[in-house]
């Protein structure tokens, strides 16, 4: 048994999920700047995008359009989903980055460190 047996070809949408399911997380977790946390929970929200799009796909099988010939269809419940997910996406993050801009306005920076030491001194 090779090293390697447990990544197979049909395999591979999985593992990049989980590689930018973590970049994602992790740049949310570890960096301060506000606009760099909402490109991190794009990334993590792309990652669920895919994984979604991933389970929906099935081996050999077409749109669900009856036709002569075709027995195996594929669900298309997934990929609607996925639609809806990233209109609200877009719309979150059009809210995120205008309240970043507000609080810019505000406190003059948007990192997290400056914007708790600001609330410290205010209190």
């Amino acid at each position: 048994m090779e090293a390697l047996d447990f990544i197979s070809p049909g395999l591979y949408n999985y593992w990049i999920v989980i590689f930018l399911m973590m970049a994602g997380f992790y740049i949310v977790i570890a960096r301060g700047n506000l606009v760099k946390k909402l490109v991190g929970l794009n990334i993590f929200q792309t990652s669920v995008f895919l994984l979604y799009i991933s389970m929906g796909k099935v081996q050999d099988a077409t749109a669900p359009i009856l036709g002569e010939g075709f027995d195996t269809f594929s669900n298309p419940l997934p990929h609607v989903l996925i639609l809806t997910a990233i209109v609200v996406g877009i719309a979150t993050t059009a809210l995120g980055l205008s309240l970043v801009v507000r609080i810019r306005e505000a406190y003059g920076t948007i990192e997290d460190k400056d914007l708790l030491e600001l609330e410290d001194e205010t209190s």
